[in-house]
């Protein structure tokens, strides 16, 4: 199912890491597909409150802490700049399907990194 939210197929996902060497472009696709499976699920699931986004979104958290393992074994990891990255594409997801008052620490609750 494509995405249809417009604040959604306008923004650029992760940008930050893409723009730093230090981040393999190939494993930050994959998080960003993470990212966008995740709306996908929010626009075909329709949260109805915020412990059903939460669900969703510590589904999603789940993906990026196997994904952590990757990074590092390419020789990067989830530091201070990525992990503020990630926190941040979640809080713009919450609030671009209108979960305005998700708090961004209980949206990726269940992270290792």
């Amino acid at each position: 199912m494509p995405i249809s939210n417009p604040r959604i197929t306008g923004h650029a996902f992760l940008a930050v890491l893409y723009k730093d060497g230090y981040f393999p472009d190939h494993l930050v696709d994959r998080g960003r597909a993470i990212l966008l499976r995740l709306c996908e699920r929010i626009e075909t699931d329709r949260p109805a409150d915020l412990p059903a986004l939460y669900a969703l979104t510590h589904a999603a958290t789940e993906e990026f802490n196997a994904l952590e393992a990757e990074f590092e074994a390419a020789g990067s990891e989830f530091e201070t700049v990525a992990r503020e990255e990630i926190a941040g594409d979640f809080w713009i997801v919450a609030r671009a399907y209108g979960f305005e008052d998700a708090d961004v620490e209980e949206l990726i609750a269940p992270r290792e990194w």
